[in-house]
């Protein structure tokens, strides 16, 4: 590779850490190229991208950036490294889970070896289970807006209910006269 080429590969992957703040490093090293074709493939399929990118060029492009804000992921860059960005920060984990999951031999592959979500470090291939059990930003926010609505509904509810019993009392009071 010459210099030129791979100051592209570090714009190429500035600009995708700029665009994406959920990525995933893990290792492929072990996969076939038909398995490694696969994976791509089911990337695509759900919106995440996967680079394979030099653990240098990685760090470089990381640095930066930020290099206080990624210290965290430097130590998972060693081996072969691909990159998985993704919107949605669980999506990368089930595609990962997914894929295991299929190979039955291979259960342990691809190895996730760090995820950067939302500014937060995942280490290691045991936050895999963690990972995939992440609710997106718009899930929290749904849930919060319920449990808000909740005590609102109540109050009305009660409110209705009391049109109704004085309702009830008042047919009570014609009946009797």
């Amino acid at each position: 590779m010459t210099k030129q080429e791979k100051n592209d590969v570090i714009e190429v992957l500035k600009e995708k850490f700029s665009q994406y703040n959920n990525f995933y490093v893990t290792n492929t090293e072990s996969l076939s190229v038909e398995q490694v074709g696969n994976l791509r493939r089911v990337c695509f399929n759900k919106k995440v991208e996967m680079k394979v990118a030099k653990n240098t060029l990685i760090r470089k492009a990381l640095e930066a950036l930020d290099e206080k804000r990624y210290a965290g992921m430097f130590d998972s860059l060693h081996g072969v490294t691909a990159l998985m960005f993704s919107e949605n920060p669980k999506e990368p984990a089930l595609i990962i889970s997914d894929f295991r999951k299929a190979g039955k031999k291979d259960a342990t592959k691809p190895e996730l070896k760090a995820a950067f979500i939302d500014g937060d470090v995942f280490m290691g291939d045991n936050q895999l289970q963690t990972l995939t059990t992440l609710k997106s930003k718009n899930d929290l926010i749904g849930e919060i807006i319920g449990l808000l609505q909740s005590p609102a509904k109540n109050v009305i509810s009660g409110l209705n209910a009391g049109n109704k019993l004085a309702g009830l009392i008042k047919a009570l009071e014609d009946r009797a006269q």
